[in-house]
């Protein structure tokens, strides 16, 4: 048995490398962890940076009533949704969800918030945490908000996944802010210049909201998704969108060229739409939005007529105006399970086969 002098000896480089690469191997088998943290530790690390916002989440959206209310919630104790992170290499941990709550806290605790006019603490309104007792500052400083950390060995999709499954139905429109952060590369280079094309712009409007979560981006990048086909499509627009942008940005830095074709492609598709659609993707000639089924049958439906008859892009085609306003149109780019492989090439297949003449 060794004794004690040999156990507190100095370890070598080779012991300390060997240690740490046993703890990465058995660490794999740890896919997350749960940890509490004080307010008044979470204002401390998010000012000292070592919570991490990535880059898809860098623009702060909430207002102030909402933030406001966020600080009242807390102040009455009311349950708080976790907080989930992804461990970085370096030991910070990367916010996937949480990012505008853990913004306001530091901004209340360690900035200048004043809270707006509050619903419930009706009294508390206008308040700084600067204008509170002593003992109130420190019974919210240590009030305690759960979290979730992801292992370090998770990839990018894991936390693409992660982010998209905790933001159903609240934030998923958000998901090109998301490929944005994760997916930096010439592709997705492309994919924000075609976004802010004049003509592009001009063809497929969008609201406020969809203009701050680009919402461009995400139409043109199911363009060339889709458009490029749907072999390994589950019915999951995310997760297809991602693992196309994914690979298409190493194809795109493997061969230059490439940008320039998938270029070419996307304003030939949009020359030949302003051409021929009278409204771009608009339901109506003041229309002031771009549904995404609509604007996939018309984009994809478009650049699949175009691949099989190239010359399409010169043909005098048809008044498209009687089967764009037909009932069965309006069926084909319904909602209802819009996102299904199906109703997807019902509707792609339902322009490309009008403009074909089939």
């Amino acid at each position: 048995m060794k004794n004690h002098k040999e156990l507190a000896r100095i370890k070598s480089e080779d012991e300390i490398a060997q240690a740490e690469a046993q703890i990465v191997e058995l660490s794999k088998r740890i896919e997350f962890y749960l940890t509490e943290y004080s307010v008044e530790l979470l204002a401390s690390k998010m000012i000292k940076g070592e919570f991490v916002v990535p880059a898809y989440q860098r623009e702060y959206t909430w207002e102030h009533d909402r933030k406001s209310r966020f600080i009242e919630s807390l102040i009455l104790g009311l349950p708080i949704p976790f907080l989930f992170f992804w461990e970085m290499p370096d030991g910070k941990l990367e916010i996937v969800d949480g990012s505008q709550r853990l913004r306001s806290i530091e901004e209340f605790v360690l900035g200048d918030l004043r809270l707006g006019e509050l619903k419930s603490l009706t009294a508390l309104s206008h308040f700084k945490f600067s204008d509170l007792p002593d003992s109130r500052q420190r019974k919210i400083k240590n009030r305690s908000i759960r979290g979730i950390v992801l292992n370090e060995h998770a990839d990018e999709q894991a936390r693409f996944d992660m982010f998209e499954r905790i933001n159903t139905g609240s934030k998923i429109a958000n998901m090109a802010e998301v490929r944005r952060g994760a997916l930096a590369g010439p592709f997705m280079d492309l994919i924000i210049e075609l976004s802010m094309l004049p003509k592009f712009v001009a063809l497929a409007p969008v609201s406020k909201k969809g203009l701050k979560e680009r919402e461009r981006e995400e139409l043109v990048a199911r363009f060339f998704a889709y458009s490029d086909g749907l072999e390994d499509y589950k019915d999951r627009p995310s997760e297809f969108i991602f693992n196309y942008v994914k690979k298409m940005n190493i194809e795109a830095a493997d061969n230059p060229e490439l940008a320039n074709q998938y270029r070419a492609r996307f304003q030939e598709t949009i020359d030949f739409i302003e051409r021929v659609f009278p409204y771009g993707f608009r339901k109506t000639q003041k229309g002031k939005a771009t549904p995404r089924a609509r604007f996939e049958a018309i984009a994809v439906g478009s650049r699949l007529a175009l691949n099989e008859r190239p010359g399409l892009v010169h043909d005098d085609i048809e008044d498209v105006k009687p089967w764009l306003t037909s009932n069965e149109f309006k069926t084909v780019t319904g909602s209802d399970g819009a996102n299904a492989i199906a109703r997807l090439q019902e509707r792609t297949g339902f322009v490309r086969n009008r403009l074909l003449g089939e």
